[in-house]
């Protein structure tokens, strides 16, 4: 039976809504003169900003979300859960340490940077080579039918697809170049925006597909505990 519980579902489908919709409510109560492509999300969680309590409000939320996915996805490596939970409190923590307006701050830049690192490296923390013990239990239910179809079981000792290598060293890969991405976009390109909203769309959106994974898991080799 492919099981999981299903508020990381609901979790994890919630994290990737939050911030798309948090940016752009934020970015309408900006004004005209914000610039989505150039102008990076911290300006619209900036202390004094025109959607100040949107962006930060959603910020925390998927930092929230990140946090409870992390509780429950209990077929991950105990490393990449830790991971994952660390880097939704680092999005907590960015409403304590808000960006100034104008100019840098210390605080913010370690705070964003704890963050991103953490988020990047959790699929590969998360892993798993060998398919992991289930252990039932009252928050492990089976997923809504639409989740469900018929397939050919996956070799026995197979892991979720999500927590595969190749699957999760990929999803590594992908969000460190487009670490490299946003800071050539900050200092050479002018298109931080634009880059900032891929590579932290792609981090919020990665738990989703691992958790979609997970619940379509058929156990690997059937054992339980």
């Amino acid at each position: 039976m492919r099981t999981a519980p299903w508020w990381i579902l609901l979790s994890s489908m919630s994290a990737p809504v939050l911030l798309v919709a948090g940016w752009s409510v934020s970015a309408e109560l900006q004004g005209p003169g914000y610039d989505p492509a150039t102008t990076t999300i911290s300006v619209l969680a900036a202390d004094g900003a025109g959607g100040y309590w949107v962006m930060t409000s959603a910020l925390v939320a998927l930092g929230f979300c990140h946090v409870v996915t992390a509780c429950g996805l209990r077929l991950a490596a105990p490393f990449g859960r830790a991971a994952l939970a660390g880097g939704g409190l680092s999005a907590i923590l960015l409403a304590f340490f808000p960006a100034p307006l104008s100019g840098g701050s210390f605080s913010h830049g370690v705070v964003v940077a704890v963050g991103f690192s953490l988020l990047a490296v959790w699929p590969v923390l998360a892993m798993r080579r060998r398919a992991p013990r289930t252990r039932g239990g009252p928050g492990a239910v089976a997923l809504a039918a639409p989740l469900r179809r018929e397939a050919e079981p996956p070799p026995a000792g197979t892991p979720p697809w999500g927590l595969r290598p190749w699957p999760s060293v990929g999803a590594t890969v992908f969000i460190w170049l487009g670490g490299a991405w946003f800071l050539l976009a900050l200092f050479v390109l002018d298109t931080a925006g634009a880059a900032e909203r891929v590579i932290t769309f792609a981090q919020s959106f990665w738990p989703l597909i691992v958790v979609v994974s997970c619940a379509r898991w058929d156990g690997g080799d059937g054992r339980t505990v």
